[in-house]
């Protein structure tokens, strides 16, 4: 197997526990000290660890001097999920059957390495996992299978994570089935119809940045969209206090949001109103409800926490 994220646990565990067997894991090297210790969380080599698999992480699987490992091993199939690299042709020519992906989405929709996080961005009803015989085109090979799942309304990146991985397994354990009375030249699954594809890029940082003229449900999925990471912030900007020690720019990180109901032409990233609990902001279409904030180095917190210990007052504006 190769895979690295934790999208990839339920499956891999699976898999062990079957009857076929799993013959080692290739996974992404650590990113480096000089990276964010968020980039070298490995869940994948955590799992295998355990187990007594061999462990590879080549710095690109395509690598010339990475292909006897492969080679020795005699794989019928590779099974990738989350693993962060693209397989050339020849080295998916270095198992008998290929290789197959689980992904998160509803391919054609959503290729590439953030498929959750763009589907609930754009609000979709539905998402999904997509079993595909692999090729070197990016999450374009034949379609083996594809189960839905209904996105609700409280959903996050988080929360469908975990439910489609969870839903992983059967799916490719089906797939591996099928593919065992395979001779591997015949035509096999359903070809996706490259019209109806569309893109699901790495996240950046400033996709987070919220831009307050969308719509108060664009702004919603966002927040919902973008956890745990890059957030949906944006800065506080304060009208000047009495209190010298208060400052009057604070950058906040929205987690839990609502939207409201409201009558107001303020200019969008206006706070329209605001008791001791409460902070409704004004959008580019409608009010949003800021119910959770997490200030620059700090944990997630009620807004009414907050305003506690930084006093807002209609007026004040988000950036």
């Amino acid at each position: 197997m190769m895979g690295t994220g934790p999208f990839a646990v339920p499956t891999f565990k699976a898999l062990v526990e079957s009857s076929h067997d799993v013959c080692g894991l290739v996974t992404r090297p650590p990113a480096g000290s000089h990276r964010r210790k968020r980039k070298d969380i490995n869940p994948m080599r955590e799992a295998a660890e355990g187990l007594g698999l061999e462990i590879h992480d080549p710095a690109s699987v395509n690598d010339p001097e990475f292909a006897p490992v492969l080679k020795g091993y005699a794989a019928d199939l590779f099974v990738v999920c989350d693993y962060g690299q693209i397989l050339s042709r020849e080295v998916l020519g270095y198992s008998s059957l290929g290789g197959i992906n689980l992904h998160g989405s509803l391919l054609p929709k959503y290729r590439g390495a953030a498929p959750i996080n763009w589907a609930i961005f754009n609000g979709d009803p539905t998402t999904g996992n997509t079993v595909i015989l692999m090729t070197p085109k990016l999450d374009g090979g034949p379609i083996l299978a594809k189960t839905e799942l209904q996105v609700l309304p409280e959903d996050t990146a988080v929360t469908v994570e975990e439910k489609l991985s969870a839903m992983g397994p059967a799916a490719v354990l089906e797939c591996i089935e099928r593919l065992e009375s395979w001779d591997g030249h015949e035509e096999i699954g359903e070809l996706q119809d490259k019209t109806l594809a569309t893109k699901a890029p790495r996240l950046s940082k400033q996709d987070g940045q919220v831009d307050w003229s969308r719509s108060a449900r664009e702004i919603f999925n966002q927040v919902r969209a973008f956890q745990p990471w890059p957030g949906s912030f944006s800065n506080l900007v304060r009208q000047a206090s009495d209190d010298a020690s208060s400052k009057n720019e604070v950058r906040l990180i929205f987690t839990l949001v609502e939207q409201v109901d409201v009558d107001d032409s303020s200019p969008a990233g206006t706070l329209i109103q605001v008791d001791s609990k409460r902070m409704v902001v004004q959008t580019g279409q409608g009010g949003l409800e800021i119910l959770q904030v997490q200030p620059a180095g700090k944990k997630p917190m009620p807004v009414a926490d907050f305003m506690r210990g930084n006093p807002v007052s209609v007026g004040d504006r988000f950036e």
